[in-house]
């Protein structure tokens, strides 16, 4: 490849940098609704307004390119830990190398960060979360520890289970959201770190997982009851 080449390409790569930047910034803090192509294209310094749509195609692409680098990041970590305890028999090593990865994660982005708000934003977005989650699935260690999860839970109904890890994935969403969101504001926060709020994570899912089951009664608001 010759030098001009080389320039350009270098060029195209930090332009796509700094419009990812700018769309996740944007994105936690107005929702991804409200931002528009020109409004990052603007806030990435990119003086034509169609930079997105060049580089990105669809609104969707940006997204899912903003989740594809951070799920990269975190993909590293909970390999090594899914290696260090793929035979413990203990729920709560597995919930950790669910949670801690993406505790570290963030401490790694440093302050300020805008990870945590936007998958927030994303998750609540009934077209965008499918984005989220396929992209979260394509890390093997993150299927190779739910997997481990599951042969230590107590024994529940089938139902009950899926219930759960869904309350365990709102969990993982917006308790970080939350986090961040304090952190930006300057208000106080729980713990010191993210390693500590990572532990405090792991407890609370560790007790969801583990609490006992309650078959419904058929009363207003249980499961199967008429509204």
């Amino acid at each position: 490849m010759n030098t001009t080449s080389t320039k350009r390409t270098e060029r195209a790569a930090a332009t796509r940098d700094a419009i990812v930047t700018a769309a996740e910034r944007l994105f936690a803090e107005q929702g991804v609704q409200a931002v528009s192509n020109r409004q990052i294209s603007e806030a990435a310094g990119q003086g034509n307004n169609a930079a997105v749509g060049y580089h990105f195609g669809a609104k969707a692409d940006l997204i899912r390119e903003i989740v594809r680098r951070h799920v990269k990041a975190m993909e590293p970590l909970r390999a090594r830990m899914y290696a260090a305890i793929k035979d413990s028999e203990d729920l709560r090593d597995w919930v950790a190398c669910l949670v801690v990865p993406v505790t570290e994660h963030y401490d790694s982005l440093g302050r300020p960060s805008w990870f945590a708000r936007f998958a927030a934003q994303v998750q609540f977005d009934p077209q965008l979360r499918a984005i989220l989650e396929e992209e979260a699935l394509r890390a093997a260690s993150l299927d190779l520890t739910v997997e481990g999860i599951s042969r230590y839970l107590p024994d529940l109904p089938e139902a009950v289970v899926a219930q759960r890890f869904q309350m365990t994935q709102m969990l993982m969403v917006l308790t970080p959201a939350a986090r961040e969101a304090a952190i930006a504001k300057g208000e106080p926060v729980y713990g010191s770190s993210w390693r500590e709020a990572g532990d405090a994570l792991v407890d609370a899912i560790v007790g969801l997982l583990q609490a006992p089951h309650h078959a419904a009664t058929g009363g207003p608001g249980t499961p199967g009851s008429t509204p």
